[in-house]
């Protein structure tokens, strides 16, 4: 089951760094970091019903284009 509540010891510090790592890079550089970063943890997980789970509920989350 998808943990969708907090679940980060400090997610502050979390956050903090996903900012800092995007620093000065450009859009494109910033797309393949959050890529990368999707496929590193996606195979941390390892399971895939919770990945499609997830992919799903962040799809969700997502506005429609107008």
């Amino acid at each position: 089951m998808l943990i969708t509540e907090t679940n980060l010891s400090s997610p502050d510090d979390f956050y903090e760094a996903l900012i800092d790592a995007h620093q000065g890079l450009s859009n494109e550089q910033s797309q393949e970091l959050n890529a990368a970063l999707i496929l590193l943890l996606a195979n941390h997980l390892g399971d895939v019903a919770l990945l499609k789970e997830a992919l799903g509920q962040a799809r969700a989350s997502v506005a429609p284009a107008a």
